[in-house]
């Protein structure tokens, strides 16, 4: 039984890993390089090596009650969505309340994670760390990497030739801090990720004009959905899964482009993806359209080739006079503490099982956690792999065999080439609630819907037809909570506290839209019968 468990990164995969190791009893170490919790999600004016960079004003993409750790919802007065800094003070909150902080040892950078000689029989990693310029070693009886994989940066300047003589200022949007100082400039921004649109949108407040060049295009939806609702606890639901995995793709696909043009045509804005009927991951960005109706952002086609002060495009156009020039390009693995054969990436395939485990190793001692875009809440889905991979590390979950781990491997990869395309950046793209789901059965904590029907009717169809959130991992197994329900049952409670901050005279209890319903079905009885 695994019980020293090396945890490396203190983001919030590291923290939810430390929860876990400490729930199932294992005794955790944390290596984190900088001085502070929050990884990717702490905001620092300028770049670090080895780091995660955030510009000053992101704001999460999923909502609070998709993106809570399930056994500890965020403060009712908290917004729906996050700037940093407040999720930042969420995680902080989380650390003190399950008192994480000892666990950390900070200002540590992890220079190695080898086996031991005994490996095959004892299953452990020697760690070498360095602080302060002392190197130290460590036998861990367990690894958990969760140090993200948004550090090495992408920048492909052999797909832009020309890029040599441009005399204008280019950088990676991992450099880009905030508008200040791009006043008046002209800029292209490369790349259609959320970052990109931020970017852009953000800096056409600031510059003479921004052009956004994107190969492929995407869909782009708001964080506001169906009334006024945030879209993650509207789409996620186990009845809309249920639907994308029974419905054939035509008319899934027919679905998706009624759904995302509700709001504005796509072809109209030069967004409309190449391949529709591809379940990519969509922009979330809800300026993005305005900037381009009124022409602060205009929107280009792939960039074939650049010169001193020029961009041309493979539509044919021209723009001149370019100043600066964004490459929001994404970013490639890094493991520079890992012997290559841990975790690898070949074929655009990366070679773990179910994106955590090295399907080779002779003992399951090693786990990548947060190595995974899913189609939504990347809290929830880090939280169930951690939960799981503990539960394995203390023999209560066991893997399967070598070759059925590669099966396995090889069935998600071209299931994921089939939803998703075959493009770099959807390496690790994958389904959400099937997902959570799946790493739900391996510990005991799905809930099972159809029992649950007939002994609490009301939850059974708030787990069916409302959103799909960590709570509901909650109510069964292994780590049961016995607030679950009522986080459930509360959600909309949260949700609301925020935005009513305006007291309003109560409504009538009789609503006229209701009186309409009525007298409109009263209208096509009496038609029918007359």
């Amino acid at each position: 039984m695994a019980k020293k468990v090396a945890v490396i990164g203190a983001g919030v995969s590291g923290l939810i890993s430390l929860k876990c190791c400490v729930d199932e009893g294992l005794e955790p170490t944390c290596f984190e390089r900088t001085e502070d919790i929050g990884g990717l999600w702490r905001f620092k004016e300028n770049v670090e090596d080895g780091r995660a960079s955030i510009y000053q004003s992101v704001i999460t993409n999923t909502s609070k009650e998709m993106s809570c750790f399930s056994d500890f919802p965020m403060p009712e007065d908290f917004p729906n969505f996050l700037h940093n800094s407040k999720l930042l003070e969420y995680f902080r909150i989380f650390a003190k309340k399950f008192d994480l902080l000892k666990y950390i040892q900070f200002q540590t950078t992890v220079l190695s994670v080898k086996k031991c000689p005994d490996f095959s029989s004892s299953g452990q990693w020697e760690v070498v760390t360095e602080s302060k310029g002392k190197e130290q070693s460590a036998i861990f009886d367990a690894i958990m990497v969760c140090s993200g994989h948004h550090i090495l940066p992408r920048i492909p300047l052999e797909s832009f030739p020309g890029i040599e003589r441009f005399k204008g200022q280019h950088f990676h949007s991992r450099q880009y801090k905030n508008p200040e100082g791009f006043e008046g400039k002209r800029i292209l921004v490369i790349g259609i990720g959320n970052s990109a649109s931020d970017i852009a949108v953000e800096l056409s407040k600031k510059a003479s004009q921004v052009f956004l060049s994107t190969r492929q295009g995407s869909w782009v939806f708001s964080r506001i959905s169906d009334n006024g609702y945030p879209w993650d606890m509207v789409l996620h639901t186990r009845f809309r899964a249920m639907l994308q995995n029974v419905l054939p793709r035509a008319v899934q696909k027919w679905m998706l482009e009624q759904q995302m043009n509700q709001w504005f045509n796509h072809e109209n804005y030069g967004l409309e993806p190449q391949n529709k009927s591809l379940m990519k991951e969509s922009v979330v960005n809800d300026d993005l359209p305005s900037r381009i109706l009124y022409g602060a952002i205009k929107v280009k086609t792939r960039v074939t080739e650049l010169t001193e002060t020029s961009a041309t495009f493979e539509d044919g156009t021209v723009e001149e006079d370019i100043d600066v020039i964004v490459f929001a390009t994404g970013y490639t693995f890094s493991f520079p503490f890992l012997e290559d054969s841990l975790v690898k990436v070949e074929d655009n395939m990366v070679s773990l099982y179910k994106y955590m485990f090295p399907p080779h190793l002779e003992k399951a001692t090693f786990a990548c956690i947060g190595l995974i875009q899913p189609l939504g809440s990347i809290f929830p889905t880090v939280e169930l792999q951690a939960r799981w991979v503990t539960r394995v590390f203390k023999d209560l979950c066991t893997l399967p065999s070598e070759s059925a781990m590669m099966e396995d491997i090889i069935k998600r990869h071209k299931n994921r080439i089939d939803l998703f395309g075959e493009s770099q950046s959807q390496i690790l793209q994958t389904k959400y609630i099937d997902y959570l789901d799946e790493l739900a059965a391996e510990i005991g904590a799905k809930p099972d819907l159809l029992s649950l029907l007939f002994k609490d009717p009301k939850l059974a169809v708030k787990l069916y037809f409302g959103p799909c959130n960590s709570y509901q991992y909650r109510l069964v197994g292994p780590g049961r909570w016995e607030g679950a329900k009522n986080a459930i049952l509360s959600q909309k409670q949260r949700l609301l506290k925020p935005l009513k901050t305006r007291t309003l005279e109560p409504a009538s209890n009789f609503p006229v839209s209701l009186l309409l319903k009525i007298l409109g079905l009263l209208a096509i009885a009496l038609a029918f019968f007359f």
